[in-house]
């Protein structure tokens, strides 16, 4: 049995981050943090990787912090310095250049939900229940999740839930739009997998890393010109690479497309913006 908290499988295009410590369901400790940034990291740097799926070993997706094995963010303050600084696992999400897709098969509590807010897409399994229970532990939310939480779900329910600290059935967690989907837990990975395989099979790379960015970084402004002064100047220099081009061939012959386009190389100027 491997001992890292983390285990990575790349195949196709896809990498998949399975946190691995399922006799806790996968209670987080600051290796797997660790873990999770440098499997990121290598993500970015890989062309080859078109997309991430996070999951859990066993029945669990993650029951939140290891109180017993990991009481250095709780204790050291050296460790709480550098996660708000650096913005931990959190801030490796949001800047992803691939899109990540979370494939909660089971119980997720505390850092186990909010890891997966700054994720694209949330598939859950019907059995699946959510907690954030930090107010009931003498805590605030934690990884950005007072930002996170209320884009997604909305002020009133991230109120709602953070403040009572009560668990949130899967049901829901669909209604509040926290989770785009419910499936039974056996089928949580072959449908994120499903999702990820249309991404990575029909989108540019370098087009779907920007729009990832371009969508999170300027939904929450208060002018729509925050998105139209940036997609302007981005469309005029896409239109200048050879993905556009193929794929209006590959609409006008009906097949796939075959983009060439690479993020570590293709990206337009002006890019980041932010």
């Amino acid at each position: 049995m491997s001992d890292r908290h983390v285990l990575t499988v790349v195949e196709d295009g896809i990498l998949t981050i399975t946190l691995n410590r399922p006799e806790k369901l996968n209670a987080y400790t600051e290796r797997m943090g660790h873990e999770i940034s440098e499997a990121l990291e290598q993500a970015n740097e890989d062309d080859d990787i078109r997309v991430v799926i996070v999951t859990g070993a066993g029945r669990g997706f993650c029951a939140g912090a290891d109180m017993s094995a990991d009481t250095g963010w709780f204790n050291d303050p050296t460790v709480r310095q550098r996660r708000g600084n650096e913005g931990g696992f959190a801030m490796k999400f949001y800047e992803s250049l691939k899109p990540v897709i979370a494939a909660i098969n089971g119980p997720a509590v505390g850092v186990g939900v909010t890891m997966t807010l700054p994720m694209d897409i949330r598939i859950a399994a019907d059995t699946a229940k959510f907690g954030m229970l930090f107010t009931r532990r003498g805590l605030v939310p934690e990884a950005g999740s007072a930002w996170f939480l209320p884009r997604i779900v909305g002020l009133p329910q991230a109120l709602q839930w953070v403040l009572t600290g009560e668990m949130i059935e899967a049901a829901e967690a669909l209604r509040a739009g926290l989770v785009s989907e419910l499936v039974p837990a056996e089928q949580v990975l072959p449908r994120a997998r499903e999702i990820a395989r249309k991404i990575a099979d029909n989108t540019s790379p370098v087009a779907t890393a920007i729009s990832r960015q371009l969508l999170w970084r300027t939904s929450a402004a208060d002018h729509p010109m925050a998105a139209l002064g940036i997609d302007a100047r981005l469309i005029q220099q896409l239109a200048k690479g050879a993905d556009l081009k193929e794929g209006i061939a590959a609409f006008q012959e009906k097949r796939q497309p075959a983009f060439t386009s690479r993020p570590s190389t293709d990206m337009p100027e002006g890019f980041p913006w932010w």
